[in-house]
């Protein structure tokens, strides 16, 4: 899949950039036309004479260099795909904020191909809220994150921060291209986020939903050609609204009545918002106070959202579930999945590592009518992959 595409490679400073010479010689091998980029810190961990050898190509470090002009816009024009490997933590920000200093980020910001962003780091630059915020933004952008993978670091410590192999970057890029529009023509509508349901003008009922999972479906789905609704209760995730037709609510109620509006336009609904189950029976209009005994309430069930899709859902439409368990985990999914009338149902349990709600990866199982198949922990934005993929084959 990669053969005559054009490919570039932006290199910045960090120990993983030894790496860069074996991805060029894959990409090459592969048959693509690579165009090497290097900020100069770059230079002090690989030697563009060794990259440039690979790529039969000049290495460009400057906008201005001895031989001229180094036209970045030209080279955005020109890139099937902009890889970006390794990325450190200063270039997330620079780019993330749009900080136009150098010849990657100059590219960057011309470039109209996918951008990849491979990053490498530290454990603890890795896991700090400035990064994740940053990543968090490049992700609303449309840029695609390679995760980083586990184990030891330049530093001697364990953990996340690795630059991915090259071969998993290479195999990354491959997938998405031969996902090219695969999807096109097609419209889905993806739920998203928690509901809160509201007590008081203070308090609500709700969950630790992010939306993380449902706009990395909705991004991933956008890429591949897909018309795309994402109706999203409250999170705090940038969406890019260019892409996706957005639609914010906050309770199950709103959620119901925007799904219900979209339904009959769509050929696919992907449930992956976090519904509260019940609400407060009683709404008061001043805050309760706090009294000197327990304090009761009564809650009734809210509309269940999936089922009545469910129900409503024609021939030619397709339903997908999720289900968050703690217990009985297999047991549970295939009842939702008879109940509510699903053509699959996305697994995870609180009990795996790195699954549930306010982290960056997922651990899935998809369930069918007929079989279970199991996934690796990953990325979310790699198991929207996987849950599209699922998708494709039954439409």
């Amino acid at each position: 899949m990669l053969e005559g595409k054009k490919i570039i490679l932006g290199i910045s400073g960090s120990i993983a950039a030894y790496k860069a010479a074996f991805l060029v010689r894959l990409l090459v091998k592969a048959g693509a036309e690579v165009r090497v980029l290097m900020t100069e810190a770059a230079t002090d961990f690989i030697s563009p004479l060794t990259l440039g050898t690979l790529a039969k190509s000049e290495v460009l470090r400057s906008v201005r260099s001895e031989a001229g002009w180094n036209n970045h816009v030209e080279l955005g024009l020109w890139a099937d795909a902009y890889l970006i490997a390794p990325a450190t933590a200063n270039t997330l920000a620079r780019l993330a904020n749009g900080i136009c200093d150098n010849m990657l980020a100059a590219v960057y910001l011309s470039a109209r191909c996918p951008v990849y962003l491979a990053p490498a780091m530290d454990v603890d630059m890795w896991s700090h809220p400035a990064t994740q915020q940053n990543l968090d933004r490049l992700r609303a952008y449309g840029n695609r994150i390679i995760d980083v993978a586990e184990g030891e670091l330049a530093s001697g410590l364990n953990g996340p921060g690795r630059l991915a192999e090259p071969e998993d970057i290479v195999a990354r890029l491959v997938a998405d291209f031969s996902r090219e529009q695969d999807l096109e023509g097609q419209r889905i509508l993806i739920t998203a986020g928690p509901t809160h349901e509201v007590l008081d003008p203070v308090r609500y009922l709700g969950n630790r939903s992010t939306g993380r999972m449902g706009i990395a479906l909705a991004e991933a789905a956008v890429r591949r050609g897909a018309e795309v609704q994402l109706v999203l209760g409250p999170s705090s995730l940038p969406v890019n609204t260019e892409l996706v037709q957005l639609t914010r609510v906050t309770s199950a109620q709103e959620m119901m009545d925007a799904c219900q509006a979209a339904w009959p336009h769509q050929d696919v609904a992907i449930m992956a918002a976090a519904v509260a189950d019940y609400r407060p029976a009683t709404v008061t209009d001043k805050k309760i106070k706090k009294g000197s005994g327990p304090l009761q309430l009564e809650l009734e069930r809210t509309a269940d959202i999936a089922a009545s899709l469910g129900q409503q859902k024609s021939a030619q439409q397709r339903l997908i579930g999720f289900a968050l368990e703690t217990d009985n985990e297999l047991e549970n999914a295939r009842g939702k999945l008879a109940r509510k009338n699903f053509d699959f149902i996305v697994l995870n349990s609180l009990r795996d590592a790195g699954a549930g709600f306010g982290t960056g990866t997922n651990l899935i199982r998809i369930v069918d009518h007929n079989k279970v198949t199991e996934f690796e922990l990953k990325d979310k934005a790699a198991v929207a992959e996987d849950i599209l993929d699922a998708l494709k084959r039954i439409l």
